[in-house]
């Protein structure tokens, strides 16, 4: 009887990467940390009033790797009247 080759793919470790894919991997785990910070740190400094639903959704929803916080970002905050350059002043 013949033996079959084992098909299954053995996982890569950090030091099977090339270069170009630990790079790319290093990149997009600071833009995932980096949106969930930002998302998280407005969610702190918005009032309630200024969010669509409770902040504690938001904050889990945000956990969610890159679509939580551009969900929050798209859909969580409510538009607030803009300030013309003349009131601003």
């Amino acid at each position: 009887m013949a033996t079959k080759k084992d098909t299954r793919k053995k996982k890569k470790s950090w030091k099977d990467l090339p270069p170009l894919a630990r790079v790319g991997t290093v990149i997009v785990g600071a833009v995932q940390l980096s949106l969930l910070i930002a998302a998280q740190r407005d969610i702190s400094k918005r009032p309630a009033e200024q969010i669509r639903g409770s902040k504690a959704l938001w904050r889990m929803v945000t956990l969610i790797n890159f679509v939580g916080p551009g969900s929050y970002f798209a859909f969580g905050r409510k538009n607030l009247p803009r300030r013309s350059a003349a009131t601003a002043r």
